[in-house]
C-alpha cells in the first residue's frame, strides 16, 4: 500500500498565476508559506518558514485564480509530485510541487480571519462541508472501482433500525 497525501495551512506568498495549456487545460500556480516552530535548548522559541509550490488544474485552477491573492490564508490538500527537466545549459533540474486536490479559503474574504469557502478538484476526496459564503465548488464522483458501496449491508446502525435511509434521499 502507498500513500501520497499532503495537507498544509499557510499564506500565499504571491498571487496565483493562471495559464491555459495548448490542450485547453487551465492551470494555476502559486506558493504557500508555512512556519515550523520549536523551542531550542536554551528555551527560546524558534521559527523557520517553509515555502511550498502549489499547482491546481481545471476548475480548481479557475477558482484559485479568481478568489486567492497574496497574503490569503488557505488550507491545501493534495499530493506531492516532482518534475524534472533539462535546462538550456544541459543541467538536470528538479521541482517538487503539491498538486492541489482540495482548497479551503480561510479568513474573511478580503483579509485573513474566519472561514470563507471551499473548492475541490475532480477525482479527489468529496467536499467535506459547505462554508458560510457561497463559493463555487466542484462536484465529486467516487470511482466505482475504489469504493463501490457507501453502505455496508452487513453493518446495522441505529439509523437503519429506526428507518431505512437511502443514499438518493440525502440532499447533498
Amino acid at each position: 500500500m502507498h500513500l501520497n497525501k499532503v495537507m498544509i495551512i499557510g499564506n500565499l506568498t504571491r498571487d496565483p498565476e493562471v495559464k491555459t495549456t495548448p490542450s485547453g487545460q487551465t492551470v494555476a500556480s502559486f506558493a504557500v508559506a508555512t512556519n515550523f516552530s520549536w523551542v531550542d535548548q536554551s528555551g527560546k522559541r524558534q521559527e523557520k518558514p517553509e515555502f511550498h509550490n502549489i499547482v491546481a488544474w481545471r476548475k480548481l485552477a479557475e477558482i484559485c485564480g479568481t478568489y486567492l491573492f497574496k497574503g490569503k490564508q488557505v488550507y491545501i490538500e493534495g499530493r506531492l509530485q516532482t518534475r524534472d527537466w533539462t535546462d538550456q545549459n544541459g543541467i538536470r533540474k528538479y521541482r517538487t510541487e503539491i498538486i492541489a486536490e482540495n482548497m479551503i479559503m480561510l479568513g474573511s474574504p478580503k483579509t485573513g480571519g474566519g472561514q470563507a469557502g471551499t473548492a475541490t478538484a475532480p477525482n479527489s476526496q468529496p467536499q467535506r462541508e459547505q462554508m458560510a459564503q457561497d463559493i463555487p465548488t466542484i462536484d465529486q464522483e467516487t470511482p466505482s472501482n475504489i469504493n463501490p458501496s457507501i453502505e455496508d449491508p452487513n453493518i446495522k446502525s441505529e439509523a437503519n433500525n429506526e428507518e431505512d435511509i437511502q443514499v438518493e434521499d440525502i440532499p447533498f
